[in-house]
This record gives structure tokens, C-alpha cells and sequence, in this order.
């Protein structure tokens, strides 16, 4: 019975943390309103196999009205929960979840690593880090070869921009169970150091590790996401179909192919797109990405409409513990208040130095007109190699505005070259000041 309460935590923590940790509830599939590469939670993780994720929690709860004193079972709850908060975007799931945990902690305060790796799963889903990293430690001391537990740990880690310990985390991860789990860490690791082929290889290996078709259409998404942030615009439309044919009633895809609509030059299409994907799981992500598709095609009002759902569903997360400053910074300094972008800015990298949190800060400073103090922080973005084109170009702007011209073009060269389409909102404009300079310097030296 406990070998097979351990292979059931195991599944719910791949289930909610299959990929790095969840993070970013306003990521979009590029990086129009994020940081670049997608962090650990904001990734859709893989359909629960053999049952849906509301047949396992109406299991658990009829189990536990019977067996009131049973703590695996409430472990079991809370991971269920929250692994239903990321599928679903509804963040009303954590404090469920978290009332299950500490209800099989009371139950079992001694000698519980399940309930501690829930813990850990849900702080870091919250984006409280450092309480991620001290449970996931807490729940390792009890289960030292437990390898999903170095998930929990080192995507805490990876967040509060601990990098070398988090690679080495993943990498001893990997080592120990090499699985879709740990492929798509050291994915995602080699993708911040620059390494965006190796980072599809790890991918592809991901591929290879799946159990079922909706684990591979889950990996197929992430590699259509890796190509896409590359610019192979048709490498990643068939990674998504892949995915789409794969798990028909899977929905991220589906996103990935209105955003692609988008890049060849189908605004309307990719209207569409969105709006079926927002009817069916409207994360801020892709609400962002809708408004963003009205505002480009002169649709105010409809734009106007969208991001107010953003804002309201950013409300809805931080009324139920999750932290969303470095987020909200970021679509505040696109779309809303700098003023307001930078205090949360300021908040998110009080809590977490990733260099998710200093793009944002760097941006929303830029947005104040505090650009020697954005010049700062985007290099501390920037530090690790990452190729990303929104850094890029946020650097190039950051540039420009200090007069340093030649810099300007050179990381407005690499954004573009990165990838041309980058951003919904800000490719068009990085292309029209690259060309200003281009054109600038020529004169100049005519």
C-alpha cells in the first residue's frame, strides 16, 4: 500500500510540476507580457493518466469523508488541487490545497514527505519560492532518492535566480530519473544559457520518454514553443499540430496556431484563434494576447476590454496568495500605469532575483524614464546568455534612450535576428528604430 501511495504523489507532482515550475500566470507563448523562456509553472502539464483530474479529486473526497484520519490521502488531495489550479488557471485551487496539506501535516506532523512535497509544490506555484526550496529540502531529508522531489527543489531555486545550484539540481535530477520531468528541466536550463539546440534535443529526448499520448502532446507544445522562440515558424506549426492530433481536446496547441496565424500576416485568423482558446482556458496569457492582436488592428475598445480582464484576473490570483508582482510589472509598463509597473517591479525583485525579475524591473524603469537605472538591471538579465528577443530588444530601447547608438542597433540586430516576429506588439517598432539607425549611421558616415 505505501509503494503505491509514493507511485501516486510521484504522478500528482509530475502532473503539476512536470516542467519548471509553473510560474508567470501572464506569460504569453512568445514574450510580449513576461520574461522570455517559460518558467517552471506557467507550462500545461500533462494530462493525469488513466483518470481526469476531477474523477481523482471526487475519488479522494468520497475516500476521505470515510477515512477522516487518513494523511496520505489528504497529501493527495492537495497535490490534486493544485495540480487542477495549473491545468485550469484558476487559482481559487491553492487554498484548497493548501487546507489538505496542513490537514495531513496535523494528522501526521512526523514523518509526512508527502505532504512536505505538496507544500513545496504549492509555495512555488505561488511563486513563494524560498518556502519552495525549504519544503522540497525538508521532504528530500525523508526521501533522499526520491528524484521528483529535486524538481520541487531546484525550480525554487531556478526562480530566486540561484543558477548554478539549480542546474546542478536538475542535473542530479536527471541522472537519478531520467524522465519527462527531468528532460524538460535541463530543457529549460540549457535554453537560459543560450544552448536553444541542446535545449530541443533534452526536449526531443522528453519526446521519446512519454507514456502516453497526452504526454506527448504536452512535450510536442513545449518543442513547438522552443521552435517558435527561435523563429522556425514552420517547425513549430507542426510540433503544435503534432500536439493538436496527439490530444485533440488538449488547448495550449490550439494557441500556438493562432499565434502563428498571426506571423504570416492573418490578424484576423489569429483573432479568431484566440477567442476560441480564451472561450475554452482563458489564462492571462492568451487574454493578453487577444487584446494585444485588437490593439494592432485598431480594435480599442475590444483591446480595452481584454486587458481589463487581465487586470481582473490578476486580483483573482493575488487574493489567493499568488504573487504576481514581476508579471503584472511587465503587462503594467506594456499596457497600463509605469508608476505602478515599477513599484511591483521593485516588490518582484525584492523577492526574487531571476532574470525574469530584472527584465521587469529594467522595463518599468525605462517606462519611468529611469534609464541608467534599466541599463542596470536588463544587463543582469542578460547575464546568463539567454538568447531572448524581448531582452534584446528591451535593451536596444534602453540604449537608445541613453544615446548610446551603436549598442541600440546591435541588440536590436540580435532581437530581430533571433526571431523577426518576436512580439505582437513591439517587433514592428523594433524594426522601424533599427532601420532609424541603420539609416543614421549611414548618413554618417556618407
Amino acid at each position: 500500500m505505501r509503494t503505491l501511495r509514493r507511485t501516486a504523489i510521484a504522478a500528482l507532482v509530475a502532473v503539476t510540476l512536470v516542467v519548471i515550475a509553473g510560474l508567470g500566470v501572464f506569460r504569453q507563448l512568445r514574450a510580449d507580457a513576461r520574461g522570455p523562456v517559460p518558467s517552471t509553472s506557467a507550462l500545461d502539464a500533462p494530462i493525469v493518466p488513466g483518470a481526469t483530474l476531477d474523477q481523482t479529486i471526487a475519488s479522494l473526497q468520497a475516500h476521505l469523508a470515510a477515512a477522516p484520519d487518513d494523511a496520505h490521502g489528504f497529501a493527495e488531495l492537495g497535490l490534486a488541487y493544485s495540480a487542477q489550479a495549473t491545468r485550469t488557471g484558476d487559482p481559487t485551487y491553492y487554498p484548497k490545497a493548501e487546507q489538505a496539506l496542513q490537514t495531513s501535516l496535523s494528522i501526521q506532523p512526523d514523518d509526512n514527505p508527502d505532504a512536505l512535497i505538496g507544500m513545496g509544490v504549492v509555495a512555488n506555484a505561488k511563486h513563494d519560492f524560498a518556502d519552495g526550496v525549504r519544503y522540497g529540502r525538508q521532504a528530500l531529508a525523508l526521501e533522499p532518492d526520491a528524484a521528483h522531489i529535486l524538481g520541487v527543489i531546484g525550480d525554487g531555486q531556478l526562480e530566486l535566480g540561484r543558477y548554478p545550484q539549480a542546474f546542478a539540481t536538475f542535473q542530479r535530477m536527471v541522472r537519478m530519473r531520467p524522465d519527462i520531468a527531468s528532460y524538460a528541466r535541463i530543457s529549460y536550463a540549457r535554453e537560459l544559457r543560450g544552448n536553444t539546440a541542446g535545449a530541443r534535443s533534452a526536449m526531443q529526448r522528453a519526446l521519446r520518454a512519454a507514456g502516453s499520448p497526452d504526454d506527448a502532446a504536452w512535450v510536442s507544445y513545449q518543442l513547438g514553443g522552443l521552435y517558435l522562440r527561435s523563429g522556425c515558424v514552420g517547425r513549430a506549426a507542426h510540433a503544435f499540430r503534432q500536439s493538436e492530433a496527439l490530444s485533440p481536446t488538449y488547448v495550449p496547441p490550439h494557441a500556438g496556431l493562432a499565434r502563428i496565424a498571426w506571423e504570416r500576416g492573418d490578424v484576423d485568423g489569429a483573432i479568431r484563434g484566440y477567442r476560441w482558446v480564451v472561450a475554452r482556458l482563458p489564462l492571462p496569457e492568451h487574454v493578453i494576447a487577444l487584446g494585444d492582436l485588437y490593439t494592432i488592428a485598431g480594435r480599442s475598445r475590444q483591446a480595452d476590454d481584454a486587458y481589463a480582464l487581465a487586470r481582473t484576473e490578476a486580483t483573482l490570483f493575488r487574493a489567493n496568495g499568488v504573487n504576481v508582482d514581476v508579471e503584472l510589472a511587465l503587462f503594467e509598463a506594456d499596457h497600463g500605469d509605469a508608476t505602478t509597473a515599477l513599484a511591483d517591479a521593485k516588490a518582484g525583485w525584492m523577492a526574487r532575483h531571476s532574470i525574469n525579475a530584472a527584465d521587469a524591473i529594467a522595463w518599468a524603469s525605462y517606462r519611468s524614464g529611469r534609464y541608467r537605472s534599466a541599463a542596470r538591471y536588463e544587463r543582469s538579465a542578460l547575464h546568463l546568455s539567454t538568447r531572448d528577443a524581448l531582452y534584446r530588444y528591451h535593451a536596444g530601447m534602453i540604449d537608445l534612450r541613453l544615446g548610446a547608438g551603436g549598442a541600440a542597433r546591435r541588440n536590436l540586430t540580435i532581437a530581430l535576428a533571433i526571431d523577426p516576429d518576436f512580439s505582437i506588439l513591439y517587433a514592428a517598432r523594433a524594426q522601424r528604430s533599427l532601420d532609424g539607425l541603420t539609416r543614421g549611421a549611414d548618413a554618417t558616415s556618407s
